[in-house]
């Protein structure tokens, strides 16, 4: 049997009740860590903790809570410090896709309700938790974002905006980690069987796409000790099988 690729480490993952981070969650249990799983929805939360627990034995700590209150970041920080000491692995995974419409259609508190947890509380997290990740002895943080960040497209303007502030903000903080034992990265999901995917993509076959499982691969990697990359945008691999 192989080793478990992040035993002992200490994982906090964002949105991660469902979808993405809910595989994520639940792949990083299976590999070792031990999850802080940080979403807003206390149900989601304590079934995952059972699913946890029927892979590793034991429980997962659950933060239920939603992430553009900032002031729960800081006290998330101060508490892993007491009890951890460190942070090994981070994933911002948590966002909103707000109103797909032309840009002098959104009303501004929407607007701002997509930069408030897509870019802010993104900010919020490495600022809190920057130094647990530089008491690790290999710190990875990871955040996921969209093509659309990087191909605009009509109607997705607050979505795109935030991703593409996100991109920017992570590789300059990728950039001042270069000679730390701190390692940054962002992570493009592609089209994946979620409830977001299928708020924006109402008409589409959901089966057509891949489960938030069949991605995992990518964020285990970037979440090992021996992960070198920096800075970069990885797309994600499906079932080990990198996508063109």
């Amino acid at each position: 049997m192989n080793a478990k690729r992040l035993e002992g480490r200490i994982a906090l993952v964002t949105g991660a009740s469902r979808g993405i981070g809910r595989a994520v969650a639940l792949r990083y249990a299976a590999e070792g860590a031990h999850v802080v799983a940080f979403a807003r929805t206390q149900g989601g939360l304590e079934e995952l903790d059972d699913e946890i627990r029927k892979i590793t034995g034991a429980p997962a700590t659950l933060i239920a809570e939603n992430l553009t209150n900032f002031e729960k970041i800081d006290q998330t920080g101060a508490a892993l410090f007491q009890r951890f000491g460190k942070l090994d692995i981070l994933v911002g995974n948590a966002a909103i896709l707000g109103q797909l419409s032309p840009m002098g259609h959104y009303k501004p508190k929407m607007w701002e309700d997509v930069f408030k947890l897509n870019v802010h509380a993104q900010w919020r997290m490495i600022r809190s938790f920057d130094p647990l990740l530089r008491a690790s002895d290999a710190g990875r943080a990871m955040f996921v974002t969209s093509s659309v960040a990087r191909n605009p497209r009509m109607y997705w303007g607050p979505y795109a905006a935030s991703k593409a502030a996100l991109e920017n903000m992570v590789q300059t903080y990728a950039d001042e980690m270069n000679h730390t034992n701190v390692r940054a990265n962002i992570i493009d999901p592609g089209g994946v069987r979620t409830n977001m995917r299928a708020q924006a993509f109402p008409g589409e076959d959901p089966m057509s796409l891949p489960a938030p499982e069949a991605l995992t691969e990518t964020f285990v990697e970037l979440a090992e000790a021996t992960c070198t990359k920096n800075g970069e945008i990885v797309r994600a691999k499906v079932e080990g099988v990198a996508r063109a």
